[in-house]
């Protein structure tokens, strides 16, 4: 079942994200929508992890003053480059897949100047 609405889909993640940060393995989270990284925060404390228990991840040049504020406060962030061949298409998926995250985008590339 795919999920249509937004409210659906936040509420489909946030149930996916309290099950990984309840159990045994070490979660992933991969959003730039603050609100699902902020309940990432607020539940590794919760749920007994340390910044060492999970990590964010976020496309390379989306949100890079959010992505350099984590890793400042001491979180683990991976970044994730497209490349080779397909990178425009896998680039464009992300975007669409997300329409928060066209403007994600086009907010990191104005404040660029």
């Amino acid at each position: 079942m795919a999920f249509q609405r937004p409210a659906e889909v936040d509420a489909a993640y946030l149930r996916c994200l309290e099950v990984l940060m309840r159990g045994q393995g070490y979660p992933m989270v991969a959003s730039h929508d603050p609100r699902m990284i902020d309940a990432a925060l607020d539940l590794a404390p919760q749920t007994g992890r340390g910044t060492e228990d999970y990590e964010l991840q976020m496309l390379y040049g989306i949100r890079e003053a959010e992505q350099l504020r984590l890793v400042r406060t001491g979180h683990r962030l991976r970044v994730h480059v497209p490349f080779g061949q397909q990178w425009y298409g896998y680039f464009m998926r992300r975007l669409a897949e997300r329409p928060a995250n066209l403007m994600f985008f086009a907010r990191s590339m104005l404040s660029r100047g």
